[in-house]
């Protein structure tokens, strides 16, 4: 019997891409021959049944989105994406190193300003940087921590090397699809994890429960955490409501909450309750509308100062999102060596700065435009990126007017052939080009990656944005234990605690639909 991969083709639909799984054809890389040798047996219409099933158990359990309107389970793929233990270990130091130095990068701009000082960065490129908030200068963490969850994007190149493709610190989304991708498959397609000693990621929400328990205010021996979500209309509405359902702790809205005197409270149905954690998944213009957006309803008026007072922490800290600024994301290897004295150990993607620090590199950017790939400094979810290779003269055309207009809002990156990977399209499987998002969790003392993340898949045929608001789906990411590793286990302190006495949950409430509709986070 024909196996699925006899009519897979290794090459891209535009460009040469380096193949996950396979070495050459029929060939599969070494953590993969477990795996191959696990599905060639089964018949295209057996994986195309259990596809469906998946589909139908994430309907079943709310794991959608929202894409073109439309609520939908959210796509994964039952060919696993697989990394050995070797390469985890090298991508848990860079992702850690990168962390470091944008903690050590944010305390100072909001702080000392040391970096501009010594010449290392220029003041102008932050101030003048959308998510630079002066609202946040001398706001100090309990524990020095403004990066408590971090999601970094990795891609890997043409030459099968790793290099960071961009920095998520202000509100990372996705891992709730890494813990229900695992359950899921772990489900449908026991068999494939016969053989492989796979590391699990179901550690996630003790390990965060513990990083935001240690980032409350000092002198807070049990604090309450609390997720603050903008509502059911967000898009990550269920990733909001998983966690807080797998740490044990409250989702609350805005209304939710109330501030006064510098202190945080939480209405229940017994009373207000005190709060001194907020992982809040509101963005930062939306968070406090005292500070911020006055007409708000989906954040807690006085929260911003409570901060500032020492007597609620906010994860991630206000402000954050300066580092996920593109163009400051071409400072990070710099950054890396200003603070930690170290070399990056994973490269960025070659990238060209367009502001007016050399007017003669905007010139050569806009000579060949049809030859680069343009991304708005400020954009998330893969909004507003043009790929020039694959767009059209009215496109191009469009993208010159406004990067003559707004050189700032722009960068400018060399055609990247991701990373390919076999995916179930039907009944066929084909290369589609993926990226890896690794989520680390930073609890003042250590910094923490789930194995593996959120590996994402670019489902149209040559197309290279892999986000899900793009029409992008997800494969259940493997990493590989040592094989002298002993059987994975939670650290005492970072198991999950017993469940709090009754204390009445939040009131029943929602923000209306046509207020929020204009409110909502953009997906990073």
């Amino acid at each position: 019997m024909a196996d699925i991969f006899d009519d897979y083709s290794m090459s891209g639909a535009m460009f040469e891409a380096w193949d996950e799984m396979f070495e050459r054809p029929g060939l599969p890389r070494s953590p993969y021959r477990s795996l191959f040798a696990a599905l060639q047996p089964l018949a295209p219409a057996d994986l195309r049944f259990r596809a469906d099933q998946l589909a139908r158990v994430f309907t079943d359990r709310g794991v959608t989105f929202a894409y073109a309107g439309e609520e939908r389970p959210f796509p994964l793929d039952l060919i696993p994406r697989i990394l050995d233990a070797h390469e985890w270990d090298l991508l848990t130091a860079a992702v850690q190193q990168r962390v470091k130095a944008l903690e050590a990068f944010l305390a100072d701009i909001y702080g000392a300003g040391r970096v501009f000082a010594d010449g290392v960065v220029p003041r102008k490129l932050i101030t003048t940087s959308a998510h630079f908030h002066r609202q946040a200068h001398g706001i100090e963490p309990a524990n020095g921590v403004r990066v408590h969850i971090s999601g970094v994007d990795l891609i890997r190149d043409e030459e099968g090397r790793f290099r960071v493709l961009e920095d998520n610190l202000r509100i990372p989304s996705g891992v709730s699809y890494v813990i229900e991708n695992r359950r899921a498959l772990t489900h449908t397609m026991p068999a494939l994890f016969a053989e492989a000693r796979v590391r699990p990621v179901d550690d996630y929400p003790a390990r965060l429960l513990a990083a935001l328990r240690a980032a409350a205010p000092e002198g807070v021996e049990d604090p309450t955490v609390v997720v603050l979500t903008p509502g059911v209309y967000n898009a990550a509405y269920f990733e909001h409501a998983l966690l807080a359902r797998l740490m044990g702790v409250e989702l609350v809205e805005g209304r939710d909450l109330v501030c006064s005197g510098n202190r945080v409270r939480m209405r229940t149905t017994q009373g207000e309750r005190p709060v001194h954690v907020v992982y809040r998944r509101v963005d930062d213009e939306f968070i406090d509308p005292l500070h911020f957006r006055p007409d708000s309803v989906i954040g807690c008026p006085g929260i911003v100062n409570a901060a500032r007072a020492g007597q609620v922490t906010l994860a991630n800290a206000v402000g954050n999102g300066v580092a996920d600024d593109k163009l400051v994301y071409t400072y990070v290897p710099d950054l890396i060596r200003y603070y930690l004295s170290e070399e990056p150990l994973i490269d960025n993607v070659e990238t060209y700065r367009l502001d007016d620090r050399d007017p003669e590199v905007l010139h050569d950017v806009l000579g060949r435009l049809d030859q680069l790939v343009l991304k708005p400094v400020d954009g998330a979810g893969g909004k507003g990126i043009v790929i020039g290779p694959q767009a059209s003269d009215e496109t191009l055309a469009a993208l010159r007017t406004q990067v003559e207009g707004d050189p700032r809002g722009w960068i400018a990156q060399r055609p990247v052939a991701l990373s390919t990977s076999p995916t179930l399209l039907g009944d066929r499987v084909a290369p589609r080009h993926i990226d890896l998002r690794p989520f680390a969790v930073n609890d003042g003392d250590e910094i923490w990656l789930v194995p593996g993340g959120l590996t994402r898949v670019a489902l149209p045929e040559g197309a290279l944005v892999v986000n899900s608001s793009q029409g992008g789906g997800s494969k259940d990411t493997w990493v590989l234990a040592h094989p002298t590793d002993p059987a994975p286990s939670v650290p005492q302190k970072h198991k999950l605690p017993e469940p709090r006495e009754a204390g009445g949950g939040p009131r029943d409430s929602g923000p209306a639909a046509a207020q929020l509709a204009g409110q909502q986070q953009q997906q990073q």
